[in-house]
């Protein structure tokens, strides 16, 4: 059989499309017998229409009796623009700074439970108020950030941020849990402007192909964040001071209960003020800095998008329930599990407090292990192992509480630590120009934190004991799981093969 590169050069133009489609035919009969790759018809058509197109006849089409050359390997796509090193590290470092607030919630719920003797309900409306904030708040940040470029949403967020902090003072005076909780609801909203606009800039700020990667990088620095806070509560916050009942009613019969009460709410805060400081000034550094137009910005001049065109996306609406059960079972793990150590392990408030913290810096060595390890295994897979492992864990925890238990459920952090921005990225996938407005409801999914948190509370309280309740965070990971392995492909279109095909 002659070779096709020979034969096709003696051929005029026009005569090419003519008898490619009877070569290939031939060639899908004998491919097996040649050992050659088979062709795909449409696909080499449509190559030698763009050859035509451009006047040029200079188009190469592999000898069917020989085997394709050897690809060169493809190296990874770098992790974000040299040129926008300022911005990527501005942005990277709002991971850290609300990292700092979600996770000094934890410690709160103690302190309240303490400070305004209520109950593991009551106190987990702590996060309820919390994430309601994040809910209600996320799309005006989209709104805002289509509008105004996503460095309004960052500055904006940030003085909401702060505003919010400063609110401890008055509330501590007059010593109400309810001024409180409306405080936690403006830090959450301009917590929920941030998170809004950073997670969607970082992931389009650079190479689509190492979108996962950006996010997880610099997602990575959130549970350092996260580290910060619950240190800090536990060395400023946590008085190391817990009465028992006959020391109460003792303090009681000598009027000094409502004092000793008084001087556990002060104590939050010093911690709050200097977290305000902290947000304004950097309003002020990402004010003054120059900001890239990203893709996202460029495509909304033309076409701003549509909330509708999001139901045609199944792999996004999957991310968003996703994302809802994956935000609940980390808030919940980590809302409940010093009661989970002070209830199975008897240690007290401030042992308790630094394990927290080592469950933490377990989140925080699988951030940044992940963003490595997606380098050679799909961000999905790697997503759908991780919830599977958890689902194992979690179970055990309940199954065998005490000391075994608790640090199965220590380990959760370090595979939670890849759902968030891996369901982040992995949702936004083919939304175009509906990309700001997706991720304003995939941050609204958040509210799963106000919704699980109280729920397993609850189911303490019924139960009489915190271990069953960690069955809501088992339930979420499978529903994590089967986004993983099924519904992160859902409705996207399938990548087509590459024919052989050179020019």
């Amino acid at each position: 059989m002659a070779s096709i590169s020979t034969t096709i050069a003696l051929l005029p133009a026009k005569l090419y499309k003519a008898r490619i489609s009877l070569w290939l035919s031939e060639l899908g009969t004998n491919a097996p017998r040649y050992g050659f790759l088979t062709l795909r018809t449409i696909d080499v058509e449509r190559r030698l229409d763009l050859h035509f197109r451009a006047g040029s006849s200079n188009v190469q089409i592999p000898d069917a009796t020989m085997p394709p050359k050897p690809q060169a390997p493809v190296k990874p796509a770098p992790l974000f623009p040299s040129r926008h090193m300022a911005p990527f590290v501005l942005i990277t470092a709002l991971f850290f700074l609300w990292g700092i607030p979600n996770n000094l919630n934890d410690v709160l719920i103690r302190q309240f439970m303490k400070s305004f003797a209520i109950s593991r309900f009551e106190a987990g409306l702590v996060q309820s108020a919390f994430y309601i904030g994040y809910f209600l708040l996320a799309m005006p940040a989209a709104i805002l950030m289509d509008r105004r470029g996503y460095k309004a949403g960052f500055v904006t967020g940030l003085v909401l941020f702060s505003l919010g902090t400063f609110m401890f003072w008055p509330a501590a005076l007059v010593g109400r849990y309810g001024l409180f909780l409306f405080a936690l609801f403006v830090i959450a909203s301009g917590l929920s402007f941030l998170e809004t606009a950073s997670n969607p800039f970082i992931t389009q700020l650079g190479d689509p192909a190492s979108a996962e990667r950006r996010l997880n990088f610099s997602q990575a620095f959130n549970p350092l964040g996260s580290i910060s806070g619950v240190l800090i509560g536990t060395v400023f916050i946590f008085s190391g001071v817990a009465l028992d009942s006959a020391q109460i009613g003792a303090m009681r019969s000598q009027h000094l209960y409502d004092a000793y009460l008084r001087s556990e709410t002060l104590r939050v805060v010093k911690p709050y003020l200097g977290l305000g400081a902290i947000a304004l000034f950097w309003a002020l550094l990402i004010w003054r800095t120059k900001f890239p137009r990203i893709e996202g910005e460029r495509e909304a001049e033309g076409d701003r998008g549509h909330f509708r065109q999001l139901f045609r996306h199944p792999h996004f609406l999957l991310a968003v329930l996703a994302q809802f059960m994956y935000v609940g079972a980390q808030v919940g793990t980590w809302s409940y599990f010093i009661q989970y150590v002070q209830e199975f392990t008897r240690q007290g408030e401030k042992i308790a407090g630094y394990l927290l913290t080592g469950t933490l810096a377990a989140f925080g060595l699988g951030r940044f292990s992940s963003a490595y390890l997606m380098r050679f295994v799909a961000p999905s897979k790697l997503l759908g192992f991780y919830a599977i492992a958890n689902v194992a864990l979690v179970a055990f925890g309940v199954a065998d509480p005490g000391w075994a238990g608790l640090w199965a459920l220590f380990a959760t952090s370090f595979f939670m630590s890849v759902m968030f921005p891996t369901i982040f990225a992995l949702g936004l996938k083919g939304l175009g120009p509906n990309t700001k407005v997706g991720g304003s409801l995939l941050v609204m999914a958040i509210v799963g934190g106000a919704v699980l948190t109280p729920m397993m509370g609850l189911i303490a309280e019924v139960r009489h004991s915190i271990a069953p309740a960690y069955l809501v965070p088992f339930l979420a990971y499978l529903i994590v799981a089967g986004y993983a392995f099924a519904g992160a492909r859902a409705g996207l279109p399938a990548v087509p093969a590459t024919p052989f095909v050179s020019s």
